[in-house]
């Protein structure tokens, strides 16, 4: 096989229908569109019309709803800070803060900072100034000899 000669399967181009150029052509007139009627303008397309039946954005239940109000914390389990430190990833001797925990790759997103949970097992004792935590990550933290500082209203 050459560069020269490479070209597509046949069939897989298909050219474009030329259409109102005569009756012989077998779609002049109305260009295959039909007699009147909104589908044979030009400019119409009628998205998610299913035939008058129900369609189906319409048919499928509206679940949930997005609260704009609700917070945004980047929520960090004890397992894997433990795992980090071990690493060397993250230094366990300062203060473990959002700034801390971004830059070593711990916290992704959260714009209204970072929330500890208790998932996994913490064997060092750590200071923490976090947004929030949860009452058993606290507990495992406090358990070490560590510290958690958190904003009084994030509870």
């Amino acid at each position: 096989m050459k560069l020269n000669e490479i070209r597509d399967n046949d069939g897989a181009r298909k050219s474009r229908m030329r259409v109102g150029r005569g009756i012989g052509s077998g779609k002049g007139k109305t260009s295959g569109r039909g007699q009147k009627g909104q589908k044979s303008r030009s400019g119409v397309a009628v998205k998610g019309f299913e035939g008058g039946q129900m369609p189906l954005h319409m048919r499928l239940p509206k679940r949930g709803f997005n609260n704009p109000f609700g917070k945004d914390y980047a929520e960090v389990n004890l397992g894997m800070i433990q795992k980090f430190i071990d690493a060397g990833k993250l230094d366990a001797s300062g203060v473990i803060d959002h700034a801390a925990l971004k830059a070593a790759g711990l916290a992704r997103g959260g714009k209204d900072g970072v929330r500890l949970l208790a998932k996994g097992e913490m064997t060092t004792k750590a200071q923490f100034k976090v947004a929030g935590a949860s009452k058993g990550a606290r507990e495992a933290v406090e358990k070490l000899g560590g510290s958690v500082e958190t904003p009084a209203a994030a509870e």
